[in-house]
This record gives C-alpha cells, sequence and structure tokens, in this order.
C-alpha cells in the first residue's frame, strides 16, 4: 500500500520522525475490557505485522493496556522494530485488579510506568510519550498539568523518552506544558459527531502539531449513524471507512489510530486514504454534529 494511501506523510515537529498519516491503535489487542490477554494471541500477531506490511508506521499504545499485555504483544510481533516505526506510549493510568481506570500522575508512578513500557516494548527510549491527563468523564478538565510535564521532561533529559505529547487537555494545557517542554503532538477525542476541539485543532495546525483523535469512529446515535450510512452507501464505502477519510480530509494535521483485532476491518481503516470525498459530500458529513448539537439544544 503506498503512502498515498494512507493519508501521505506527517513529521512530527522538531523531529526527525516522519509517519503515515492512518495509523495503528493497540488498545483492542487485549482482552475484553482492554484487560487480559486477547482470545487469539496469534491472531493478535497477524494484525499487527500486517499493519506494518500494508505501510503502517505510527503504532499508539499504553502499558496500562491490558495492562503490560499490549506492549507485550507488540514486542512478540515487531521486535526487532523496523526502520521508520514510530511507536507511540501515554502514562497517567493506572489498571488495579477490580479492572477500573485510575489516575497515576504522581513522580513515582509516571517513572514507574516509563521503565514499564521500556521493559515491555524491550527499547531503550521511548520514541514519543504522551502525558494522558484523566481529566471529567467525557473529555478534559482545566487545571495544572505542569508538575506531571515536568517529571517527563526529566525522564526525557535522562534520555529514556525522545519525545512528549499530551492527550485530552486543553488549549491552556498544552500552553502550560509547551512552557515547559517541546510537544510533539496532542491527543483527543474527537470524530464526526465529537467536535467540541475544531478551533484547537486549526490552532495546533497552524503551529505544525499533529493532533491524533482517539474514538476516531466513536459517538454516533442513529441518527447520525443513519447520516452516515446514506453516504456511505451512496460511496459504496463502509460507513466507519467514510468517517475515517472525512477525519483526513478536516485538517492537515490529523493523524488517525485506529484499532481492531481484525484484518479485514485493519484494511478496511487503513483504505480510507484512498476514498475522496467530494466538496457537497463533506458538508453533509460536517452536518451529522450540527444536527446533533440542535438536538441536544432542543432535548435541553
Amino acid at each position: 500500500m503506498s503512502e498515498a494511501k494512507l493519508g501521505g506523510p506527517f513529521t512530527f515537529p522538531g523531529t526527525a520522525l516522519t509517519v503515515n498519516r492512518i495509523g495503528y491503535g493497540a488498545m483492542q489487542l487485549a482482552g475484553p475490557g482492554v484487560w487480559g490477554p486477547p482470545r487469539d494471541p496469534e491472531a493478535a500477531v497477524t494484525v499487527l505485522r500486517s499493519a506494518i506490511a500494508a505501510g503502517v508506521s505510527h503504532i499508539d499504545t499504553a502499558d496500562f493496556y491490558g495492562p503490560h499485555v499490549t506492549n507485550q504483544i507488540i514486542r512478540e510481533a515487531l521486535h526487532p522494530y523496523p526502520n521508520g516505526l514510530v511507536i507511540v506510549t501515554k502514562l497517567g493510568a493506572r489498571r488495579p485488579a477490580d479492572k477500573s481506570w485510575q489516575p497515576a500522575v504522581s513522580t513515582q508512578e509516571l517513572t514507574a510506568a516509563v521503565h514499564d513500557n521500556l521493559r515491555n516494548l524491550g527499547v531503550e527510549a521511548l520514541d514519543i510519550v504522551n502525558y494522558r491527563a484523566m481529566g471529567s468523564v467525557h473529555g478534559p478538565s482545566e487545571g495544572s498539568i505542569g508538575e506531571q510535564v515536568r517529571v517527563l521532561a526529566d525522564l526525557r533529559r535522562q534520555g529514556l523518552i525522545r519525545h512528549i505529547g499530551l492527550s485530552n487537555v486543553t488549549a491552556a494545557q498544552v500552553t502550560e506544558a509547551q512552557a515547559i517542554t517541546d510537544v510533539v503532538c496532542v491527543q483527543n477525542n474527537y470524530n464526526l459527531a465529537h467536535r467540541e476541539d475544531d478551533a484547537f485543532i486549526d490552532d495546533l495546525a497552524a503551529a505544525g502539531i499533529p493532533y491524533v483523535p482517539f474514538f476516531p469512529l466513536g459517538g454516533f446515535s442513529p441518527l447520525q449513524s443513519s447520516t452516515l450510512s446514506a453516504v456511505a452507501e451512496r460511496l459504496g464505502a463502509p460507513p466507519m471507512q467514510v468517517a475515517l477519510a472525512w477525519l483526513l480530509h478536516r485538517a492537515p494535521n490529523i493523524l488517525l489510530i485506529p484499532g481492531t483485532s481484525s484484518i479485514a476491518h485493519l484494511h478496511e481503516n487503513l483504505a480510507a486514504g484512498a476514498l475522496a470525498l467530494a466538496p457537497e459530500t463533506l458538508a453533509e458529513l460536517d452536518g451529522i454534529a450540527a444536527s446533533a448539537t440542535a438536538m441536544q439544544h432542543a432535548a435541553g
């Protein structure tokens, strides 16, 4: 699969790291609930190897997926890693035995998490580490993240981290972090129906900073889904492929990390880079979020 079909190349700012815009999110490689091993470990390895063979050069992961499981599968499948592969991990959470998601933001917890990632991925330094602010249930919350970013900046000076990014953050938190260290990417919840970050994405694009949507295929109500399905049927493409293609069209700094444990879905996702959307189609898809907002206001 050519680079053009994977959305074309993008270079993280201030780095030598260039990736294709469609990457792969590894969260679904763990078991149900992102807990424990997958039902079919061999299939998980096959999906990862297939992604790399198709040209994927950006893998998103976290050592709290499993916990530890996802990174261990990545290592089994791909180590020694091919030249040009960028693995982005994240810190800020832990998974206790009750399978909940809890903050892990102290200096000791963040430092231990870096060492867990290094060990389970089998590397001497991590390409990019995102500090994942826990925020609220539905998204980021304002509040200082300076203490945590300073910990990562210190680990970077030690040579354990090459670059730092942020996840589930506000524009003000990015500004705060940038006063401490270079920020090479931002990862937030964004998709066709969840578009609170529209202005934020444009500001980051102007600065050359990539925006990586998590849950790029999530959040569709039946009404929104029917609109997307109608467009997809007209284009002769799967609805989720259309949703990914819309993200690529939305802004040049958007990088995609759709996850799947299925080979068929993997190739559907990757093919989004070759799906052209006409201006009138983009306008129709843009209306999904506008309709959802109007309905929420009417219900409120």
